[in-house]
């Protein structure tokens, strides 16, 4: 039996990984979360603190960590830019040099926001980093200490995340109950990616050596405002929806305009295709 690390425990992507394991007999699973939880299977865990890193890895030696904890609130991090290194690079660091220690594999999920967005054609895992934000720089040098600090590591930029928590497409069901109109920026352009369908890719990777960084996002891009539209066409809402550019949207943050992923390390490297964009957002509102 293999122990399995879950870092951000009680996020969408740590509850999304709790589902597809939980029953799986060839696992133990150990979940942490940087907050007191009321579930009390998940540990107080703060990957910040190094020393705190070093003694729970030292102690429950999982044979493979995934860390799914991050600072993600991205304009939060323009002013809060020393607890979001700390969150966002340090933590990582910690964790890799813990992993390093006793051998451990290391799953790190990392973001499309690393890239600039000036492109026109989909990231590969080849393209050249250059982010715009505090929120990417500091995820950006959180890849660096992991690739560094350990040797068996993988590093998955994703995008656009929903699963079971706050997310884009429970913000706007929420924004159709009290709005008449509600406006949505049509010109950033990405790729919505299931929670449970970046799981799945986890899992995957986690039974390979295969180490190294992956696009891991589903197939397609969409627009933030094609994405909204699709959001209420399934669930059966008439909504007001106007499209406005990104110029009318103000936020303390800069967004990579074009930010879409092409995941040829998953699929050259193991004939691997994520679901279409679609496809899981039809299979997440069924069980919404």
């Amino acid at each position: 039996m293999q122990k399995v690390m879950i870092t951000g425990a009680s996020g969408q992507l740590g509850l999304a990984l709790y589902r597809l394991l939980k029953d799986n007999p060839g696992y133990r699973l150990l979940r942490t979360n940087a907050f007191a939880n009321e579930d009390k299977t998940i540990q107080e865990l703060d990957i910040t603190e190094e020393a705190a890193v070093n003694e729970y890895v030292r102690l429950h030696k999982p044979d493979i960590i995934i860390n799914c904890a991050a600072m993600t609130a991205v304009d939060l991090c323009e002013s809060e830019q020393e607890e979001a290194y700390r969150s966002n690079a340090l933590g990582p660091k910690y964790l890799a040099l813990a992993a390093e220690q006793i051998g451990a594999k290391l799953i790190h999920v990392s973001t499309d926001y690393v890239y600039d967005g000036q492109g026109k054609e989909p990231y590969t895992e080849e393209a050249v980093p250059n982010p715009v934000s505090i929120y990417g720089k500091t995820k950006l040098a959180g890849d660096e200490f992991v690739r560094t600090g350990c040797k068996r590591y993988f590093i998955l930029r994703t995008a656009w995340v929903y699963g079971e928590g706050k997310n884009f497409v429970k913000t706007m069901l929420r924004l159709a109950e009290n709005n008449s109109k509600i406006k949505v920026v049509a010109d950033q352009y990405g790729t919505p990616t299931s929670a449970l369908e970046l799981a799945r890719v986890i899992v995957f990777l986690m039974g390979t050596e295969s180490y190294g960084i992956y696009h891991a996002t589903c197939e397609g891009s969409t627009s933030w405002y094609e994405f909204a539209k699709t959001i209420f066409e399934e669930a059966g809402k008439t909504v007001d929806l106007e499209a406005i550019p990104t110029s009318e949207y103000k936020t303390a943050a800069k967004r990579p305009m074009y930010s879409v992923l092409d995941n040829k390390a998953l699929r050259e490297g193991h004939g691997y295709v994520m679901k279409d964009w679609k496809e899981a957002f039809k299979e997440y509102m069924k069980e919404l």
